[in-house]
């Protein structure tokens, strides 16, 4: 099941205020950006989270899968709860770096 535009929306407004956020759509599935980072990987109507040191205390507990075959293994971010989302997704911006530019052949 690929993920609907309307879930795709609804994450962008419920993190909206953390940063300048846009996605991309890739594969049939989604990436969102928030200050050009890539911070929520987006499919069949689930956020995954990169399971990162920074965010560990603020996920205990929380699902975990695999957003596709061959990913490793990321939280499920509850989007549902704006506050807890708006603070994983900020911290999780804070330490993600930039993607580095692909140079043209």
């Amino acid at each position: 099941m690929a993920t609907s535009e309307d879930f795709i929306n609804y994450i962008c407004e419920q993190i909206n205020g953390v940063g300048e956020i846009r996605y991309k759509k890739m594969f049939g599935e989604y990436l969102v950006y928030v200050n050009e980072k890539p911070v929520i990987t987006v499919c069949d109507n689930m956020a995954f989270v990169k399971k990162l040191d920074v965010i560990s205390d603020l996920m205990e507990g929380a699902e975990t899968g695999f957003p596709y075959k061959g990913a490793k293994e990321h939280y499920i971010l509850d989007i549902d709860n704006r506050e807890l989302s708006r603070t994983v997704v900020s911290k999780v911006e804070e330490v993600t770096p930039l993607p580095k530019k692909k140079s043209k052949k």
